[in-house]
């Protein structure tokens, strides 16, 4: 498996490092003497493809490479579902529990009462934010939104937009890595705003990444603009393809550049067709492993230096960030070399010449 594309130097800390004690150790000691068995509770289905077809994929591989029980389940997006199955999880005697939070409040809600059960805790993706999470495993989400920002102009430049006017399809408000998204395009964006080389067009979040609500909501936005939407800065490739379904119907699609985030199958189809501008990878692949390497050790009462914190009020949470990185029509090739999905699902019918026009054989 070729790794060149992902900077995994973060990884290598877990995986070659001493242990040694970091953060509190609630739960050590009662982990060390049971069974190792990690919890995994994944946030829905609907928002993105990546949870069912990636992470649940790769961290099943790591944690039977590993010899660990575990119990993987998805919330489906339901904040009750959610609680339940971590309860669920905690009666059933895992001794560590990674969670995808829906909301800040209700993972803080699961995470408080897995620490008081003495069950070890990492938040995988999204940091819950007043949380007690152990370790918190993600990508560099502010770069996630640079490359977004910067893809979008680059887009735009190479279409010889003159003062274009831009939307945003912000994640949803609830999301952490949203906020994080934003300041990260923002900070390629704004200044062109302030220095009128760009147009702020219309901007909206959308609730719980709902894609049939971003079409809604995208439409409106179009009418709202007269038809004068030229770049569209989608904080993922589901919301990109919700703003491309109704650029078809107007016949723009094509014209205006649309990002994206995941390197979904359905994205880089849109990036073959020339529909959506580019989208960002994350190999999680190297999030999962780097996620279930920590959860292992918790599990058997162990703890490890991941070099790295993040802040969550006071608190410095131990992390590890990877890096995410663009992904354009004729860098496609390189998810499908990385493994992340096969030529066979993104080259199918009228997608298999495109394939081959961009060096994907």
């Amino acid at each position: 498996m070729r790794k060149g594309i992902l900077t995994i130097a973060a990884v290598g800390l877990l995986t070659t490092g001493g242990l040694t004690a970091c953060g509190d150790d609630s739960g050590d000691k009662a982990a060390s003497a049971k069974t190792p068995k990690i919890g995994v509770i994944l946030p829905d289905s609907k928002s993105s493809a990546r949870w069912e077809t990636a992470d649940r994929r790769f961290l099943e591989e790591a944690f039977k490479a590993a010899g660990v029980k575990y119990d993987i389940q998805n919330a489906q997006n339901d904040k009750t579902a959610f609680q339940t199955i971590a309860d669920q999880m905690i009666t059933g005697g895992v001794t560590a529990l990674m969670i995808v939070n829906l909301d800040s409040g209700t993972g803080k809600a699961v995470l408080d009462k897995a620490k008081s059960q003495g069950v070890a805790t990492i938040d995988y993706d999204r940091l819950t934010l007043g949380g007690s999470a152990q370790y918190y495993v993600s990508f560099d989400n502010e770069t996630v939104g640079k490359l977004q920002g910067e893809g979008l102009s680059k887009c735009l430049t190479e279409k010889g937009a003159k003062n274009p006017v831009v939307s945003y399809l912000n994640g949803s408000p609830t999301d952490n890595n949203a906020t994080l998204f934003k300041a990260g395009y923002d900070s390629v964006l704004k200044p062109k705003f302030d220095a009128n080389e760009y147009v702020k067009g219309p901007e909206d979040a959308v609730p719980a990444w709902d894609n049939a609500q971003a079409a809604t909501i995208f439409e409106q936005q179009l009418t709202k603009a007269n038809g004068k939407i030229d770049g569209v800065l989608a904080a993922n490739d589901g919301l990109g393809n919700a703003a491309i379904s109704i650029l078809k119907k107007n016949k723009l699609n094509g014209k205006v550049p649309v990002t994206g985030q995941d390197a979904s199958t359905e994205g880089l189809q849109n990036i073959l067709a020339g529909d959506q501008c580019m989208t960002v990878y994350k190999a999680v692949r190297e999030e999962a492993k780097a996620a279930s390497d920590l959860a292992i050790a918790l599990a058997k009462g162990e703890k490890k230096d991941t070099g790295q914190t993040v802040k969550d009020g006071d608190r410095d949470v131990p992390s590890v960030l990877l890096t995410p990185k663009a992904i354009y029509k004729d860098s496609v090739k390189d998810v499908i070399a990385d493994g992340y999905v096969t030529k066979e699902e993104v080259c199918t019918g009228a997608y298999a010449k495109l394939c081959a026009d961009a060096g994907i054989s």
